[in-house]
């Protein structure tokens, strides 16, 4: 069983912060990409920004240079520093990661439970 629990969102005024954070547990031999998406009211979820187990990250044009996604390999976290935010930033923000549960086992892709961000004056 792998869980990511993700943390960090809340409600902030435009032109400020917030930190995401997202935690993996369970039965981890290796995490690969890992990443965060967001899914906005009566819209689809989109991809945000990733980063390999390297630390290569890339991001979508919308969050670029405002939004920073890191990792803590040692404590299989991802997080995601988020600046300057507008009210389109509003949304539903999911931590994703591909995970290896046993040495010989494939791949699968985890999901957290989402976390609310609301940029609002």
């Amino acid at each position: 069983q792998v869980q990511l629990v993700e943390s960090g969102g809340g409600l902030v005024q435009p032109g400020g912060s917030l930190r995401l954070s997202c935690a993996a547990s369970g039965s981890i031999f290796s995490i690969n990409a890992m990443g965060w998406s967001r899914q906005a009211p009566g819209k689809q979820r989109e991809l945000v920004a990733t980063i390999t187990s390297g630390g290569s990250t890339n991001y979508a044009d919308s969050v670029k240079d405002r939004f920073t996604v890191s990792r803590d390999n040692a404590k299989n976290t991802v997080y995601l520093q988020m600046n300057s935010l507008k009210p389109e930033d509003t949304a539903v923000y999911y931590c994703n990661a591909q995970i290896r549960s046993r040495r010989w086992s494939v791949e699968n892709g985890y999901w957290g439970q989402g976390t609310q961000v609301t940029v609002s004056s």
